[in-house]
């Protein structure tokens, strides 16, 4: 029975600071605050949510690859809810995030990728640690409930888009989610 006892303490500590690593028990800050009009380089994406860290990831190699720039910050913009449209209808970007010193670069971009420069605006945003793939995982069921409630609190529209900022040089994911007032 002690060992039982033992062992299952052990296997809860354990737990714990599994969940505590990867940002379970971190407190999310909400607040509006000015940011955006960085350059991006990205796709457009209908279907699983799922596909962007892929075309993240390809975008990252090819720039790094083809065309000489080395980016430090993933991203991606959700526009549909994953409640309310078919994951097949769904609609999202992803990309990269390029550094002021390789804008002149993306003059001789050689991959069939867009380019746009995000709009510096007012945001709702949120940070989350990231140390890994589990880290989103977490960050899902922690910050986007905090951000739809944060807006409903506020009577901003719930029907904007989302976009996760991946500062892989700072180990976080910075949220932004578009202001709209409610109609």
């Amino acid at each position: 029975m002690k060992t039982s006892l033992i062992i299952l303490c052990s296997v809860v500590l354990v737990v714990l600071a599994f969940i505590a690593y990867y940002g379970g028990f971190t407190k999310i800050d909400i607040h509006i605050e000015e940011q955006g009009g960085e350059t991006v380089v990205y796709e457009d994406i209908t279907g699983d949510y799922r596909k962007s860290g892929l075309v993240m990831d390809k975008i990252y190699h090819s720039l790094l690859k083809n065309d000489g720039i080395e980016t430090y910050k993933g991203y991606g913009e959700y526009f549909d809810n994953p409640q309310k449209v078919e994951k097949s209808q769904l609609r999202s970007q992803a990309g990269s995030i390029i550094e002021e010193e390789d804008l002149p670069k993306l003059l001789t971009l050689t991959g069939d990728f867009k380019v746009k420069q995000l709009p510096k605006q007012d945001y709702i945003v949120a940070e989350f640690p990231y140390k890994g793939k589990i880290s989103i995982l977490f960050s899902i069921f922690r910050v986007y409930p905090a951000l739809q409630k944060f807006s409903e609190e506020n009577g901003y529209s719930l029907e904007t888009s989302i976009m996760e900022i991946y500062d892989m040089p700072n180990k976080k994911i910075r949220y932004r989610k578009a202001i709209q007032p409610k109609e």
